[in-house]
Formats: structure tokens, sequence, C-alpha cells
């Protein structure tokens, strides 16, 4: 997922729980998971934390999400060995027994002959026709590492070392006495291959030396011999459980990263069963203002409902401000939460819900939404309002990108409007992007009032019977909230 470093699941930002709560990602999470808890914490990480990616990191992850789509049983054909080999490690389980050295190095044994067929699969899974079709950078650099590092020669030399390590002729160690004794400078050797034939081992003279058998019932001397072992075989014990470690860690960061395109494919097949369509965006750097988009959907409603629902096409390139208004239940929210989606997903490295999208990248993504009263009358609304807008500005750098949503409404129009103005035209001044939501209407026309070419106003389209539309068009602020509508609604008749 990275082009020089591993990918942390655990990385999320100062308002992770905002984001996932303002702009409803369960829905979408629980379709690129399908139950998968590993793919589930990925894609969150990855979505929540895209702010932090460059847009060479984003360009890498589509190059290789490009590659997932063409080639879906390739990826999950690897994700599933990944988790096959760490899978096995549960059947060798080492360092149970406390530290003694024998114990750790039968296990980690059995688990290094393990991983090596697992290595030998995984090379040759890179080996047929579907993985000789990757363009991505990342998966090719990936292919060859496997070919050129784990050749059949590298593997067969492991597993002869393993094999050796079994010590099927008993141990060879040297020492040598030391003060008081005591036997010290254990050094575990190879046994010398003979190269002769059987008849001439067979009828060979044994070389003189020393030699001694314990009695039936030493225990005594069963114990120093086996403390003596243990210590000319603690070095390579631990050893061959480093390299064990080592070879789980490469399974486990590598099932890591294709988890986040398993939740691709995921997501695409859901996305694509509802008949939404879906596009790699072209990515800018931040600070261009550049946000054009065709027919873009929230993906969170449309997988929530279950069915396709209206999409949004804007232009909003040079615009640092996008003011919304209109009557409620317009599609408004909807909106919003589109463009907040969108972007996490363009910052992740994946595909957006959408037949065309070119944005620029932002630092930070934040939103500050209309909460419910507090509960523990710790303080009133607006209060509430205000402290969390201090949070928000205090984690803002250029260019980030905030979405306001019916912000600023807990007093009345006057003083909310005179609180939105100022707040809005701080972050401007700062250079930051900002989509702000609003019934404001002292705050929104006095904004269009100015008829500055870096703002944009949308308005939820209503027909003249009152049927929303929920697309959203280029209008002014209107006047009325058509509470009408909403007597109509409630009541059942015309006032």
């Amino acid at each position: 997922m990275f082009r020089d470093r591993d990918f942390d699941p655990g990385s999320l930002p100062w308002n992770a729980e905002a984001l996932e709560r303002d702009l409803a990602l369960a829905p979408l999470l629980e379709a690129m998971a399908r139950g998968d808890e590993l793919v589930h914490e990925v894609a969150r990480t990855a979505l929540l934390d895209g702010c932090a990616n460059d847009r060479e990191t984003v360009l890498h992850r589509q190059a290789i999400a490009r590659d997932a789509l063409a080639s879906p049983e390739l990826v999950r054909g690897l994700y599933a060995l990944t988790a096959e080999a760490l899978e096995s490690k549960r059947e060798h389980s080492f360092g149970v027994f406390g530290n003694f050295p024998a114990s750790v190095l039968y296990g980690a044994g059995g688990l290094m002959r393990a991983f090596v067929g697992f290595l030998r699969r995984l090379r040759d899974a890179t080996r047929g026709p579907e993985a000789a079709g990757v363009a991505s950078p990342g998966l090719r650099t990936l292919f060859a590492m496997l070919q050129r590092e784990l050749d059949d020669a590298y593997l067969e030399e492991i597993e002869a070392r393993l094999a050796s390590l079994r010590f099927p002729d008993g141990t060879l160690l040297s020492a040598v006495p030391g003060p008081g004794n005591l036997v010290r400078g254990h050094v575990l050797h190879d046994r010398p291959r003979d190269e002769r034939g059987w008849l001439a081992r067979l009828l060979s003279r044994t070389p003189p030396g020393l030699s001694f058998r314990l009695a039936d019932r030493d225990e005594a001397g069963a114990r120093a011999l086996g403390e003596i072992r243990d210590r000319g075989i603690h070095v390579a014990a631990d050893t061959l459980a480093r390299s064990a470690d080592h070879v789980e860690g490469f399974f486990r960061a590598l099932r890591t990263e294709l988890a986040f395109y398993v939740g691709c494919l995921n997501l695409h097949e859901a996305l694509s069963g509802l008949g939404l369509p879906t596009a790699f965006p072209d990515p800018s750097p931040a600070g261009e203002r550049r946000l054009r988009f065709r027919v873009l959907f929230d993906p969170c409603l449309a997988l929530q409902k279950g069915e396709r629902i209206v999409a949004n096409s804007v232009d909003a390139d040079g615009r640092s401000l996008v003011v919304v208004t209109g009557a409620n239940q317009g599609g408004k929210s909807v909106f919003l939460r589109s463009v907040g989606v969108a972007q996490l997903m363009m910052q992740a490295g994946t595909f957006v819900v959408a037949e065309s999208y070119e944005g620029e990248l932002a630092p930070a993504l934040a939103t500050h939404y209309r909460r419910e009263e507090d509960a523990g009358l710790r303080s009133g609304k607006l209060d509430e309002e205000l402290a969390r807008m201090s949070e928000v500005a205090d984690h803002l750098a250029p260019d980030a990108l905030v979405l306001f949503s019916e912000s600023f409404a807990a007093t009345n129009e006057r003083e909310g409007s005179e609180i939105a103005r100022q707040v809005v035209a701080a972050l401007l001044a700062r250079r930051v992007k900002v989509f702000f939501v609003t019934h404001l209407h002292d705050f929104a026309r006095g904004l269009h009032s100015r008829g500055s070419a870096d703002a944009l106003f949308l308005r939820a389209e209503r027909e003249g019977d009152g049927t929303r539309t929920f697309r959203l068009a280029e209008g002014a602020p209107l006047a009325t909230s058509h509470g009408r509508d909403l007597f109509e609604r409630i009541f059942g008749a015309t006032a």
C-alpha cells in the first residue's frame, strides 16, 4: 500500500469517530469486509487516514486496485494463502514449555518447514498467466522479488538445513573446561559428511576416542547431559525462532495489505449489484482547487437502502466555498455525505462511486454536524457546537476540507448567521476549503450578495407542487424554508 514502508492498520486521525458517524460509513465498511474482521479494520484505517497520503501513494494504490479488479481470483487467492500460512502456526507452537532450547528448536523448526511450503506456493502463484498480466509497479515488484529470492535452490537449502537441525545422528558439540571445572564455550557443529560408500564405511576402523554410557537409571547424569545439549543448541534455537518470526511477519504484513484490495473487490461487487458506476478519480495536489464530478452517489445510503439512489453532478473548479440551501428532505445532507465519502475514497487510493471524478487532495478532512442535545446538561447546544468548532480549528492546515451540516442553528437566525459568517471568513482566510449546508438565510444571502467568484451556491430542487427531486442545481438562496410543505405533510391540509 506504500512504495517504501508497511501499512499500519492502527493509524487513525484525531476525528476518526466523528468522520465515521457523520459520513455514515458503516454500510460501506460492512460491504468491504463481508464479515472479515481484518478487512474491516484495514479498510477503516485506509479510509479514515487517507488524508495523510500524497498523490504518488494514491496513484500507486489505484494501479494495484485496477489490477485487482482485472484479476480478482489472483488477489483473493494470495489473501487466502497468507491466511492459511498464518493459521498453520497453531499447529507448531514453540516456547510453550518455558525457555527450554530443545522445545523452541523443535517448534520453530516445524513452523519453518510449514512456512517454506507456503513460500513455495506463494511463489508459484505469482507465475501463472493472471500474474503475468499485472501492470501495477506494486504487484510487479512483489512478484519479481518472490521469483528472485525464492528460487528452488534456495528453498531446498533451507529444507536441508532444517532437516539437519532435527539431529538424526545425534548432536555434535564442543566445549572446554572452565574455572571450577565447569564446562563453557559450547559450540554446535555440523556433522562432517562421509563421502565414502557404505561398504567402505562398514569395513573402516573406528577412529580412536573416549566415550561413556549412562546407566539406565542415572537421572542426574541424563539431566546434566540435557543441560549441556541445551547450552549447545540455544543459539541455533534462538536464531531459528527469530527466523520463524521474521517469515511470519512477512506473511502477516502481506495479508494486511492484500486485505485492502480484497475489500475493494467486495465493495465493487456490491456496488455493481446495485447498478452503481465506479471510476478511479484523477487526483490533483492540494491547493489547486479542483472538484468536478458527474453522477456522484452516496454509496453508504445506496448500500443501506439496497437500491440505486439519486446522484448529482457539480463543477466546483476554482471554488473554495460551496454553500447548499433549500427545503428540508431535499437531498442536501446526502449530497454533503457523498462529497465527504468520495474524498475519503479518493485519498485512500480506490475508486469513487461516480461516472467521473476529478478532485484535489486535502491534508485533512473534518466535519461539523449538528448533534443531539447534551443529555447530561453539562453545556448548552450552542456551547457544544462552539467547543467542537474550536477543536476542529486546532487540527486544520491550509487546503484542508471542512464539511458543515446545519451548524450554529442552535441559536436565533441573526446570532447563528453572524457566528457562521465569522467562522467561514476565518477558514477561507487560512485557505481552508468549506462545504456548508445551512438553513441560515441571513448567512447564505450575505455571502451570495458579495458575488465572490470563489464561492458556488447550490440549491435543492423542488417542483411547483412541493415534490423533491433530491438533486442540486446552482441557484441563489431563497428566503423561504418551505414551512407550508411541512404543515401539509403533517396535517394533510392546506393553510
